[in-house]
């Protein structure tokens, strides 16, 4: 037997390397079906994160359907998704760097299909009846010719596109927000979703219904389901022309099915009523977590209790059956000629585009996100942990212990513990296997991720717990949730930290002002400042925190009193900062005027900057550099030194606050 090493935690060699990370995996997303060929979608940060849609063929051969240097990625909401079509063997997608729509058939270089124009485009569908495209369209003409100073919302509606020349036709308009517009088997009818500020999806939004006339227009529109209360998920037609939805009216993400009778008010009808997740937030589009095999037969994904289950549903009886499987994070689901297609992750298994076969149940394996051949005595496995939190209420997280089969650390330590906390703030952690964490936890960390008061997964109520409460609730439970560890002799209390992106720069942020518990902090495109937020950032998030904090300017008291830029003098713990310098959702500003603000405080603090990246880094040099300048930066604070060769970070006040 090989004997251990003994080094501290944090100072182990890691066969998880930043190197790693960034050369051999990829984001998978998208999983569709066209005929026998099967389609997704592949974010290479090695080509500068571009979007390559991915055609694999019957033989088992995968080409790339969108040539360098076509992206494959809509701006819509600026967080996309739903920029791809396939449709008898032709894609169509967004192009990243000019937004127009672009058909493309085997052999042949894509062609634009829309004139160059400040309009974007997102989650179409084909009407073959009429030779076109259904999508939702943001027009930014307004906005990018308004005077400096000026502010122009976008306009967001329903469009028809010709697949012939271009030619676009106003479907439905009127409203703040348009998404998944479905066709009718027939295509006589449209379905859609649209909401209004300052609701986000996820709040509440309606599913509207129209008939389409000779011309393709849309005639008798009728709201179905939904409110200001009420969150609908992903309208779907079945084979036989029923509209199938996702509502949490109940407290839970369920589906539904309108049934019209010939005259009278339509029916909705509960298909499988339970206390378990069939819907997501709608951060971006193209979200799928159902789909019908046959009229009386559909195939789902659900959550409960954190972990996602793949079933059956028959439609007549409501009876559901769970389809085994070992992935437990599954989405972006899709079916066709009897298999059921899938993302899908499991702790000890790397994210695949997966097909089950649904007559033998065999999954195969299409592409994985990662190639790796790492020993699993180099990763850690999850624990779900439940522990109590402010005003007698229970936070969930998954707790990863430091795994590393060569090495074990000095008797008398304890592990340095790395609170993750996810973004959205409507968001949810995985149990998939994450590089990202194992990445810390192979060299000694241990890693609680969070799934805060507010979070997906745990019905309606528990995610209402982020209402008027933002940076309260969140940080309530993310702080426990270190405690918790600590309390059991888990992690060293001493050496806590916290990190988070986005939403969860904010929480991670406002834990270190306004909380004692954590020694430092990473913020990745987090918020420091509510206010330049809500004055600065864009139309999807615009009314964002009327919700979260309260509207503004008449809640701006609270803004100011929630803002961590406002209140430097309970921040005294070292923070690294990293920002996208094209980010339209936290514009750099955020980042900076924090930066600032402690360098001049005297807070140890450091900033990377990274030209070209937007909210959320792609490209592989940068996303190798925060990788390896964040555990860098905790050794300098926690006093250990990284086995990794790193480029040294220069840390404003360090030395002063050390010495």
């Amino acid at each position: 037997m090989a004997q251990h090493k003994v080094a501290p935690y944090g100072a182990w060699t890691s066969p998880v390397t930043s190197d790693l990370i960034v050369s051999a995996t990829i984001s998978l997303t998208g999983p569709m079906m066209d005929g026998t060929d099967v389609y997704w979608l592949e974010g290479r940060p090695a080509e500068g994160g571009r979007y390559v849609v991915v055609r694999r063929t019957p033989d088992g051969k995968t080409h790339d359907v969108n040539p360098p240097p076509y992206n494959a990625r809509t701006r819509v909401h600026e967080y996309g998704g739903g920029a791809v079509i396939v449709h008898n063997g032709s894609v169509i997608f967004s192009n990243y760097a000019d937004q127009r729509l672009y058909r493309t058939d085997p052999g042949a270089d894509p062609e634009p299909i829309t004139p160059p124009a400040p309009l974007r485009y997102a989650d179409g569908v084909i009407d073959d009846t009429r030779a076109r495209i259904i999508c939702v369209r943001e027009d930014h003409t307004a906005a990018e010719g308004a005077a400096p100073g000026a502010h122009h919302e976008p306009v967001n509606t329903l469009v028809a596109v010709s697949l012939d020349d271009g030619a676009q036709q106003i479907l439905v308009a009127g409203n703040d927000f348009y998404a998944a517009p479905r066709l009718s088997p027939d295509n006589r009818r449209l379905a859609w979703l649209t909401w209004h500020h300052p609701n986000m999806p996820w709040d509440g939004c309606e599913l509207w219904v129209a008939d389409l006339d000779a011309q393709g227009a849309c005639t008798d529109p009728r709201r179905v389901a939904g409110g200001d209360d009420e969150s609908i998920f992903a309208p779907t037609w079945s084979p036989d022309g029923f509209l199938t939805f996702v509502s949490d009216r109940t407290g839970w993400w369920n589906l539904y099915r309108l049934e019209e009778p010939p005259s009278g008010e339509p029916k909705i009808r509960s298909l499988a009523p339970i206390e378990a997740e069939f819907g997501q937030p709608q951060w971006v589009f193209g979200q799928s977590t159902y789909a019908y095999l046959s009229p009386e037969l559909l195939i789902c994904t659900y959550t409960q209790d954190g972990i996602d289950h793949l079933a059956k549903l028959e439609v007549p009886t409501g009876a559901l059956t769970e389809i085994e499987t070992p992935y437990t994070s599954i989405s972006s689901l899709g079916v066709g000629n009897g298999h059921v297609l899938f993302r899908g992750g499991a702790p000890k298994l790397v994210g695949a585009i997966v097909s089950v076969d649904l007559e033998t149940g065999t999954p195969k394996v299409l592409r994985r996100a990662a190639r790796l051949d790492i020993d699993p005595g180099h990763l850690s496995t999850p624990e779900p942990v439940a522990f109590p939190s402010t005003e007698g209420r229970t936070a969930y997280a998954l707790f990863y212990p430091p795994a590393n089969r060569d090495y074990v650390a000095p008797e008398d330590e304890k592990p340095p513990l790395l609170v993750f906390t996810h973004g959205g703030p409507t968001g949810s952690t995985s149990s998939a296997l994450s590089l990202s964490i194992q990445f810390w936890t192979s060299r000694g960390f241990a890693v609680l991720d969070v799934n805060y008061g507010g979070s997906t997964g745990y019905g309606r109520a528990y995610r209402n717990l982020l209402r008027d409460r933002w940076g309260i609730v969140d940080v309530d439970d993310c702080t426990h949730g270190a405690r918790f560890l600590v309390e059991r002799g888990l992690v060293d209390g001493e050496r806590l930290a916290i990190r988070g992106g986005s939403a969860g720069g904010y929480t991670t942020l406002s834990a270190l002002a306004f909380r004692d518990t954590f020694r430092a902090g990473a913020s990745h495109y987090g918020v420091s400042d509510l206010e330049a937020l809500a004055c600065d950032t864009h139309k999807f998030e615009s009314h964002y925190l009327d919700r979260l904090i309260g509207p503004y300017p008449e809640c701006r008291d609270t803004y100011m009193e929630r803002s961590p830029i406002h209140h430097l003098e309970g921040l005294d713990r070292p923070v690294i900062f990293f920002q996208g310098m094209e980010d339209q959702v936290v514009p750099p500003a955020q980042a900076e005027t924090m930066v600032e603000a402690l360098r001049r405080k005297g807070v140890p603090v450091a900033y990377l900057a990274f030209e070209g990246e937007q909210h959320g880094f792609r490209q592989a040099h940068n996303i190798k550099r925060a990788l390896d300048a964040e555990l860098y930066f905790y050794g300098r604070i926690f006093g250990f030194t990284p086995a990794d060769p790193i480029e040294p970070v220069p840390i404003a006040n360090l030395d002063e606050a050390t010495s």
